[in-house]
Parts: structure tokens; C-alpha cells; sequence
């Protein structure tokens, strides 16, 4: 089966690809996970004495090595999830490709699917993205980081799709 057939709309449809909002998007969640975790490291070297003591001197070193690392992969993270997010919806399934170290591939077919749901976090929200939440009974594949106007497309065609399938099976 060729693409062309597999979509009438659009014939030999690529992967899309992401807005670039969406590194501004996961920019700030990592900058507020970030703050809370080094808050919380901070609280602990000040308010354990235990901690000050000579013996605790390489468990801290490597806490504070740990959290610098952390801090790159919070920085680097969200261009290379950018550069590797791909998604395609045809009439049969989704397709979502992401990941930063672990490469995730996620196919979902189109009559596997029991709900659609549009959701937005608060940074989201106030970015105007949002994420297609696609609920089977093996779990949810999520399309995330779109423009909130495609991610209100997306959830409809994939409504449709469905009633199709369903409508074709009677």
C-alpha cells in the first residue's frame, strides 16, 4: 500500500515537525525544575549538620558534580528533543518518533484508538501550545508542543478518522 492511497488528503505527507515554541516551552520547565532540585540540595547542606562533616566531603562532591551534569542536560535536552520530534497521522496510524537519549517510537493504529484529548499545562497555556493525548487500552501516546490551533485540528481529524472506521464497520 503506497501513501498516496493511505491519504487522500494529502498525498506522500512527510513527519512535521514541531514548532520552535516549544524549546522556549521545555526551556522554562527545566529552568523551574532546576531551581526547585538546587533549592532542595541547597536546604540540605544547610540544615544538616551531618552533611558538613569531613567523612560526607565525596558524597557531596559527586551531588554537586550530579547537579552540574544535570544542568547541561537540562540546557542541551531540549534542542536535540526538538531536532529529533517527528509525527505523521495518516488514516491507518499515528507515528511519533522522539527522544533525547533514549530514541522512542511510538505507532498507534487509528482503530486502536478510544479517546482524543487536547491538554495544556500552565507554561503551555501561556505559550498558546498544547498536546494531543491519544488514549488506547495499552496506554497514551501523547503528541506534544503544538500550536494550540493544531493541536484542536489534530484531535478533530483523528475524531474523524475514527467515526469513519467505525461507520465503515457497520
Amino acid at each position: 500500500m503506497n501513501e498516496t492511497s493511505v491519504n487522500e488528503e494529502r498525498p506522500a505527507e512527510e513527519y512535521r515537525r514541531l514548532n520552535k515554541k516549544c524549546m522556549l516551552s521545555m526551556y522554562i520547565n527545566n529552568a523551574i525544575t532546576y531551581a526547585i532540585l538546587l533549592t532542595a540540595f541547597l536546604l540540605l547542606l544547610t540544615f544538616v549538620p551531618q552533611l558538613q562533616e569531613p567523612a560526607f566531603g565525596p558524597v557531596i562532591m559527586l551531588a554537586s558534580a550530579g547537579m552540574v551534569l544535570l544542568l547541561i542536560y537540562l540546557i542541551a535536552g531540549p534542542k536535540i528533543y526538538y531536532d529529533r520530534y517527528r509525527y505523521i497521522i495518516t488514516a491507518d496510524k499515528v507515528d511519533v518518533r522522539y527522544g533525547i537519549v533514549i530514541l522512542r517510537h511510538i505507532l498507534v493504529p487509528i482503530e486502536r484508538v478510544h479517546q482524543v484529548e487536547v491538554s495544556r499545562g500552565p507554561v503551555n497555556n501561556m505559550l498558546g501550545l498544547a498536546n494531543v493525548n491519544i488514549t488506547t487500552a495499552g496506554g497514551v501516546a501523547t503528541i506534544s508542543y503544538l500550536e494550540l490551533d493544531e493541536a484542536e485540528k489534530i484531535a478533530e481529524r483523528l475524531n474523524d478518522l475514527i467515526n469513519r472506521m467505525l461507520r465503515d464497520r457497520e
